[in-house]
């Protein structure tokens, strides 16, 4: 009985610890990106990256938003103003295709390399999960990866 009551005592405490970590249930929607040239991005962010395109919640033209299949979405602003491009600064995609992805990027002599920056090539992070490292025509820089949430 006292491994029982030990069991319930374990769950009510993990059942809080994950409350308590993320007690306002907050998830990712949106990233947004300033970009010089609105056309050239959403072309590679539709085409390269093959992104669906969504309305733009009636926003001005120089607004474009694209969907992920988990329904994150990224939204491209063009704007004069461009930041500091940073590689450690970057956003992350997943996937389980990043084998065909390579080669579909080789295929298109789409530029990638490693976190190292060897070209064309992968990286194998501690915990197992290949990565690459691309850039958007503004420079942004995009880590996809083979990992799973």
């Amino acid at each position: 009985m006292k491994t029982f009551y030990s069991c319930i005592l374990f769950i009510l405490i993990m059942a809080n610890s994950n409350a308590q970590s993320n007690p306002f249930q907050l998830m990712k929607d949106h990233d947004a990106l300033q970009v010089k040239d609105l056309d050239t991005s959403a072309k590679f962010y539709g085409e390269v990256l093959g992104l669906e395109e969504i309305p733009n919640g009636g926003l001005p033209d120089h607004i474009r938003w694209f969907q992920l299949g988990d329904k994150v979405q990224i939204h491209l602003i063009e704007s004069e103003y461009v930041p500091e491009i940073n590689k450690g600064v970057h956003m992350s995609l997943s996937t389980n295709k990043l084998n065909e992805l390579m080669d579909f990027l080789i295929s298109e002599n789409i530029d990638f390399e490693n976190w190292p920056g060897e070209p064309n090539t992968t990286n194998t992070r501690p915990d197992g999960v290949k990565q690459i490292y691309l850039q958007d025509p503004d420079g942004y820089w995009i880590e996809i990866n083979d990992g799973s949430l």
